[in-house]
């Protein structure tokens, strides 16, 4: 596979540049757009409809912003996305979240309810997509944030440019331009936009590690090689899911339960092994499984040794271990405590 082209000139993002980048769309009658009034969904909502009209896109393009309700001025800030939606000829909509969001892990739960609002609306316009305007430095921010928090493989793959998001299709055209080409964007057209105080408030880690961000690329380690080392662990994450597949259907039969012979899975490669059995674990519990606790579960399996046998539960699953084979299903329920009479 390429590598990805490098990002165009500031200021000269050609009609070509904007063909790629949003060929995504086409696929879609309707797309609606994620804009808060910021630099990065300001420019995306310039650049998207100034593609809808340069290629006759039969596209729809609805915008969006959602009102967290976090700060007094968010409403005037959607009213002015609002404004600029109405000049440029695209309807938009200011969704509010159906509850106040909880103080504990502010933004990871902002972001949860903002996607689900989205997602929400989108549904009832008959939009099979919502785009969001994640940039170079979003990508380089988060691929930076999971190597710190050691992440496997595929959290080190960062963002994907598409993914599911429910039954809609999330798109980040603009996953390689960098943040200041989209600030250009924006003071090019004459577009004023807002900045968010909490983007630059120390208490949120994504706050400190951006402000590493200079140092790290003074050392080298900047945007485009945090978003180029995301690339390469998507290209693996890939080439292992595809071996993982393979070695499923030789040993695991769809629609059967997990019962493996103890010869044939330590034969696997033990990435291989280990992402197999994540997902016996995931389908037969309760979903995504962490992977330190997974790797756990599986250095318990291997340092058993041929005669040895044991069973073990993890994320709502059952793992059994005998002589002959390897098995997973439901861990039984829990029993409650007895109420003393």
């Amino acid at each position: 596979m390429p590598g990805a082209e490098p990002a165009p000139d500031l200021h000269r993002l050609s009609e070509a540049d904007l063909a790629t980048f949003f060929a995504p769309f086409a696929r879609h009658a309707r797309v609606l757009l994620a804009v808060s009034g910021g630099p990065d969904s300001t420019a995306l909502l310039l650049l998207a409809r100034r593609w809808g009209l340069a290629a006759g896109a039969a596209t729809e393009l609805h915008v969006a912003t959602v009102d967290h309700g976090l700060r007094a001025e968010s409403r005037a800030e959607a009213e002015a996305v609002g404004a600029l939606a109405a000049r440029l000829g695209l309807p938009h909509a200011v969704l509010t979240l159906p509850a106040p969001l909880p103080k504990a892990r502010l933004q990871e739960a902002a972001r949860d309810a903002r996607y689900e609002a989205l997602v929400s609306h989108a549904r009832a316009l008959g939009a099979g997509a919502v785009a969001t305007a994640h940039t170079l430095d979003d990508q380089a921010e988060t691929v930076l944030f999971r190597l710190i928090r050691g992440s496997g493989i595929a959290g080190l793959a960062g963002m994907a440019a598409e993914r599911e998001l429910a039954d809609i299709r999330l798109l980040r055209p603009l996953l390689g331009l960098p943040k200041a080409m989209l600030v250009g964007v924006c003071r090019q057209a004459g577009v004023a936009f807002v900045e968010d105080p909490s983007n630059r408030n120390p208490r949120f880690a994504r706050v400190r590690l951006r402000a590493l961000l200079p140092e790290l690329a003074a050392e080298g380690l900047d945007a485009p090689s945090l978003a180029r080392l995301a690339q390469r662990m998507a290209r693996a994450e890939a080439a292992l899911e595809a071996a993982t597949d393979g070695a499923q259907a030789r040993l695991w039969p769809a629609g059967e339960p997990f019962h493996i012979r103890r010869d044939a899975f330590a034969e696997l490669p033990d990435e291989i092994g280990l992402r197999l059995l994540g997902r016996a674990v995931s389908a037969a519990g309760e979903g995504v499984v962490e992977l330190g606790k997974l790797e756990a579960l599986y250095g318990w399996i291997a340092a058993l040794g041929a005669e040895g046998h044991g069973a073990r539960t993890l994320a709502g699953a059952v793992v059994r271990v005998n002589r002959r084979a390897l098995l997973v299903g439901p861990a039984p329920a829990r029993r409650l405590p007895q109420r003393s009479r």
